[in-house]
């Protein structure tokens, strides 16, 4: 997997987050605590960072991660009790 010793911490750091804060909030304010907890793990994070997206090398939009560890792993997190269709989409993206 690529960037697995990344995306390892980022998994822990999401089930420490999702164990202290449990279910029901609004994706804020997950997106708030993972941003704490992998900042305090040592690791570069940008929150809501604008990606442009190209299509044979034609700007064809805008993409916001929700955030970004080490300017090579995307974070899209979910907040609903399952994913739909249009979630699994997101998660092709990146």
């Amino acid at each position: 997997m690529k960037h697995e010793e990344i995306t390892e911490k980022i998994i822990q750091a999401f089930y420490k987050v999702y164990n202290t804060l449990g279910y029901g909030f609004l994706e804020k304010v997950y997106e708030n605590a993972m941003f704490i907890e992998l900042t305090s793990l040592g690791f570069k994070v940008k929150k809501q960072k604008s990606i442009i997206v190209y299509y044979f090398g034609n700007i064809v939009g805008e993409y916001y991660a929700d955030l970004i560890v080490e300017d090579v792993v995307a974070v899209e997190l979910k907040a609903n009790e399952y994913l739909v269709e249009a979630n699994e989409n997101q998660l092709e993206i990146i």
